[in-house]
């Protein structure tokens, strides 16, 4: 079953069982300040992040402070620091807590980080196709010319993993290099390359589908098991998504079956005070109605949205509440206790490794990634990252 309908049948529990194991629970004890870290201010995001803020304010006397980060560096180092509370993020942070790309750095390093929540709303992440190719499939893809965007790990990770859904790899098409993600789309709409991964409402989307060219995005089986096993080894946090809103005519009255992974991702450090923990995730869900409409893909936060079982540990505390209002499962804990003891082969190894670890940034970046992959392997886990 998909995560995102097994835990909307979690939680169509009974209403009176929820609320009556919510009435159990501690009151939300926040404190009178907090400082969370951000996209920039013209993100979905950042808005999100405001949104929630103003919520705690008025019904908990919380006051916010968000602050924009332009990239990831910039949003997570004042998590790792502990000048925040919390980071509202992208897939970087769980690129933090497996110890790569970026973080595969002497001044990185696994990241001991736990999730707080997610959204995951209406919209897709995708690669966006022009429409004059008839791609009907990420398998069409082979021989097409597609961007590699120099320094942006994520969005290439994202289109390798779309590659693989394929059984394709970058070996199979033609890649074209570009400094910037928003150049690959003045490449596509040039008719100089053929494909760039995006969210499906992102602005270069729009204009591409004004474009001559026009667009078109790769469709996903979401009952082709191997293909999304395909996927999933390349980047397991992605998960099969009907995509109701985004460029070239998407809506609910025209979805696409497709694959997305949240944004954003709200995280704390492991040591994050669990009152701080607690009292956001049930104030959250408590007063959803409060700000869902109060920025584009809040609505994203609700229970059902929620994936209890993705790839980054929860915090004790979220669990503690999740327990409390009846829908924490056997299976779920037991992934929990997987993806914790995963993490602590992680810090372990790290420690290990930096202790006698190459100067050159190069070098350290390679034994890295082979004494973290020797490490995870050892221990039963996959090293998902070589």
């Amino acid at each position: 079953m998909h995560p995102l309908a097994r835990n909307l049948a979690l939680a169509s529990l009974p209403f009176a069982l929820l609320g009556s194991s919510i009435a159990l629970a501690n009151d939300v004890n926040l404190p009178r300040t907090m400082a969370w870290t951000a996209y920039g201010t013209n993100s979905s995001g950042y808005a999100q992040a405001v949104a929630i803020g103003n919520m705690l304010q008025s019904n908990y006397g919380t006051s916010v402070r968000v602050l924009p980060g332009d990239n990831d560096v910039s949003r997570m180092t004042p998590l790792k620091q502990g000048r925040v509370d919390l980071c509202a993020c992208g897939i970087a942070s769980y690129y933090g807590v497996e110890g790569v790309m970026m973080f595969a750095h002497p001044d990185w390093g696994p990241q001991p980080i736990r999730l707080i929540t997610t959204s995951t709303a209406s919209f897709g992440l995708s690669l966006a196709v022009a429409g004059d190719l008839e791609v009907e499939t990420p398998a069409d893809l082979r021989g097409k010319r597609i961007a590699y965007i120099r320094g942006d790990d994520a969005l290439n990770k994202g289109t390798e993993a779309y590659l693989a859904f394929g059984g394709l790899t970058w070996d199979d098409v033609e890649r074209i290099d570009y400094p910037g993600y928003g150049r690959s789309f003045d490449g596509i709409i040039a008719g100089n390359v053929d494909a760039s991964f995006t969210t499906t409402v992102t602005p270069p989307a729009q204009q591409l589908a004004s474009s001559p060219r026009g667009i078109s995005w790769p469709v996903l089986d979401p009952n082709d098991e191997e293909a999304w096993e395909r996927m999933r080894a390349v980047a397991p946090y992605f998960h099969p998504h009907e995509i109701t809103s985004g460029a070239g005519g998407i809506s609910a009255d025209n979805p696409v079956n497709s694959a997305s992974y949240p944004y954003p991702i709200v995280v704390g450090n492991a040591d994050l005070d669990d009152d701080i923990a607690y009292g956001l995730i049930r104030a959250l869900q408590d007063n959803y109605d409060d700000y869902k409409d109060s920025a584009p893909g809040a609505v994203g936060y609700a229970l059902e949205y929620q994936d209890l079982q993705w790839v980054i540990p929860f915090h004790d505390a979220v669990v503690d509440y999740y327990k409390e209002i009846g829908v924490w499962t056997d299976e779920m804990q037991a992934h929990q206790d997987a993806l914790v003891e995963r993490q602590q082969v992680l810090l372990e190894a790290w420690n290990a490794f930096a202790d006698d670890a190459p100067s050159d940034e190069d070098a350290f970046r390679e034994a890295w990634m082979d004494a973290r992959s020797e490490a995870l392997t050892n221990a039963g886990f996959d090293p998902v990252f070589e």
